[in-house]
């Protein structure tokens, strides 16, 4: 006889892939991506009284709540927004003396390739005297808010491998995403959305999934993935002619059986897999909710610059504060297209017209509501870009700049980050960090200790070992810090 032969059994697989019974059909399979392994830091399985994402208290109280990170996929050129060089441009035609260089390898230029001068005009801002560019007149009015680093630097001068480090401390993938390693060690403040969402604003991301996978982590902790038009997410209306009571009569009779399957075994992905069936169902009502943007005020609208009809940097961060209001815990925010490999004027200027209005709209809101103090803001890419100058006629190649892993620059806010504020040297030519480097595992710790936890105490045992989102590496900043 097929093991699946049994009159039950076929019930209840008939129920589990062939119901059409809209969010109740997909349970979360793709959206929430269930897990069976409990997190070490809840509490062990009781039966379903204990959802898998409840929320937890991380090692000691943090000062940040909720996380907002909008990536800029794609390496902005730190030159032409945060890292000022009057000296880059007498160096202009001119190559970098070697020493400087030091066999340093390129994505696409010979490291002799000639000096490009700063191409856009910076002036000082706010009380703190903050340096920035013409193309980030939004992000001045903020100066005082944000706590800039100019001394970032990673392993990895590649866009996947560097997205991917930045995102799972580690160049390949198969680890857990900070988001992941966030909600699985708070679980979650609400029970209506996803914890960790992921939103994108542009034509695609280098490192992919790989950037918001749970990795190794019980695939609970996955995030979600918004999409820009229609809805949100996939199947979560319900099929024509199903209505809401047979919805949730479908989904209690799956929830009864899986319930009668829990009791016989025991396996936790049993009662992970009702409670994804539960969330599926309220989100047929919460979702649609917080997609609806014109709920908000003409003034917020225009704070922001968003047109709520339309799909767009601004909106995404709208939605981000709107999540933040309804205790989603992580929200990634990807705009991809700041690879400036020709252009690099053009290049900064159409992306700072698409998202420096939003990202200091975002600051300025959260502030205003009294939530900046408990969500953490971060702004930045996987890398920066060359000194040296691009310029490739066989690619149709001109005036643009090459990945560049040694320097570059990034901006924090609010949850527990002193403001106003500027860390971090490079030295005249913009090349190498020249005081205080903050190394992407500096970084990452610095975010989780925001967060309340001791990044090297927030641990996975995998394989025989214990795995860590800093991996061996990474220690708190504390000049970063409020």
């Amino acid at each position: 006889m097929h093991p699946m032969s049994s009159a039950g059994q076929i019930a209840r697989r008939y129920f589990f892939s062939e119901c059409g019974v809209g969010v109740g059909k997909i349970a979360l399979g793709s959206l929430l991506a269930t897990g069976g392994v409990r997190s070490a830091l809840a509490a062990p399985a009781s039966g379903v009284s204990s959802p898998p994402l409840a929320a937890r208290p991380a090692h000691a109280p943090g000062k940040a709540k909720a996380v907002i990170h909008l990536f800029m996929a794609g390496a902005p050129s730190q030159l032409e927004l945060f890292d000022y060089k009057p000296k880059l441009a007498e160096y202009e035609g001119k190559s970098i003396p070697p020493e400087v260089i030091m066999g340093q390898r390129y994505a696409f230029i010979r490291p002799d390739a000639a000096c490009l001068g700063p191409q856009l005009k910076f002036a000082k801002h706010g009380e703190s005297g903050a340096e920035l560019s013409e193309a980030l007149p939004w992000l001045a009015k903020v100066a005082d808010d944000i706590s800039i680093i100019k001394s970032c630097k990673t392993d990895q001068f590649n866009h996947a491998p560097a997205q991917i480090f930045f995102n799972t401390g580690f160049a390949q993938p198969g680890r857990p995403s900070l988001g992941s390693w966030v909600t699985y060690g708070l679980g979650a403040e609400t029970s209506d959305l996803p914890a960790f969402v992921v939103m994108s604003t542009g034509t695609g991301i280098s490192g992919g999934a790989a950037n918001w996978s749970s990795g190794f982590l019980p695939s609970l902790y996955s995030g979600v993935r918004l999409r820009n038009q229609g809805d949100p997410i996939l199947n979560v209306s319900s099929p024509a002619g199903v209505t809401a009571d047979l919805q949730k009569d479908s989904i209690d009779l799956i929830n009864r059986l899986n319930r009668d399957k829990l009791a016989t075994i025991g396996d936790p992905e049993i009662a992970t897999r009702i409670s994804a069936y539960e969330t599926a169902l309220r989100l047929q009502t919460s979702a649609p909710e917080l997609m609806d943007v014109k709920s908000e005020s003409k003034e917020t609208l225009e704070l922001y610059g968003c047109d709520p009809d339309k799909p767009s940097f601004a909106r995404a961060c709208l939605l981000a504060r709107r999540m933040v209001e309804r205790g989603v815990r992580f929200i990634n925010i990807y705009n991809e297209g700041w690879d400036a490999h020709s252009d690099v004027v053009g290049n900064v200027r159409n992306n700072c017209k698409a998202t420096d209005q939003a990202s200091a709209a975002l600051v300025m809101d959260l502030k205003r509501r009294g939530l900046l103090d408990e969500t953490l803001v971060i702004w930045g890419g996987e890398f920066g870009r060359t000194p040296m100058v691009e310029s490739t006629v066989a690619l149709g190649r001109s005036k643009g700049r090459d990945h560049h892993p040694q320097a570059y620059s990034m901006w924090m806010a609010g949850g527990g980050i002193k403001a106003g504020q500027t860390l971090g040297q490079t030295d005249d030519l913009g090349f190498h960090v020249s005081e205080n480097p903050f190394h992407v595992h500096d970084l990452q710790a610095t975010i989780l200790h925001c967060l309340g936890f001791d990044h090297e105490r927030l641990t996975y045992t995998y394989q025989g070992r214990e795995f860590r989102l800093t991996d061996v590496h990474g220690k708190v900043r504390s000049e970063l810090l409020a």
